[in-house]
């Protein structure tokens, strides 16, 4: 059974969905161990403990810089033997430290297709914006490996959202978070704990559901 970490940094709706799939049978050969959550006032960490899941506060501030927060991460996490990290709304930058300690074992869910609308400063809302901004007819959410490079990581599963007139950023935060991220994010973590996944030179590829 592969233990698996999830990270926040607010409100915790990926996560719920995550303990809802955990609970419902759909992530085999794996369960959530621990939580750690950027913000000790996170309603996230409240959603752990309700589930019986450990649940722990490592504020960004109380740590002098990037690299000795992403250590206390590495440390939280290999303490308690993770084999999965999965970034669910997790907004606090890392080192490349935190990403080699866990080579092709993070998971991060971004709101958009990537690669468009990625990178710096695209988070949250502002990657809403500008969606809207842009003009595009067809947004969605991307489940993906983190690399080095912020949303650069190998693309793991996607799925398409409608943009509709008169949408607001917060409406259409709404949907795609309904529509795809809820979805993808336990899909992608019960593939991976079933060692479904297989990266080829930065594709990752869904090996046949039948075979063992």
């Amino acid at each position: 059974m592969l233990n698996i970490g999830v990270l926040i940094s607010g409100g915790g709706t990926n996560l719920q969905k995550l303990i809802d799939a955990q609970q419902a049978g759909k992530i085999q050969g794996g369960a959530i161990r621990l939580v750690i959550s950027s913000k000790e006032d996170a309603y996230g960490l409240e959603r752990a403990k309700k589930a019986g899941i450990e649940a722990v506060a490592l504020c960004r501030k109380e740590y002098p810089d990037v690299e000795s927060y992403s250590q206390a991460l590495v440390s939280a996490l290999r303490e308690r033997d993770i084999g999965l990290v999965v970034l669910a709304g997790f907004l606090t930058i890392t080192s490349n430290s935190f990403v080699e300690a866990f080579p092709n074992r993070i998971l991060n869910v971004h709101p958009a297709l990537l690669p468009a609308f990625g990178g710096k400063g695209y988070y949250g809302l502002h990657v809403h914006e500008a969606v809207l901004q842009r003009g595009v007819k067809v947004t969605g959410a991307t489940v993906h490996f983190v690399n080095e490079v912020c949303d650069g990581g190998p693309i793991i599963l996607q799925k398409p959202v409608e943009v509709r007139e008169g949408d607001t950023p917060e409406i259409l935060q709404k949907r795609v978070m309904e529509e795809a991220e809820w979805k993808l994010l336990p899909e992608a973590v019960d593939l991976f704990c079933r060692g479904k996944l297989k990266l080829e030179n930065n594709i990752v590829h869904i090996t046949d559901e039948n075979a063992e």
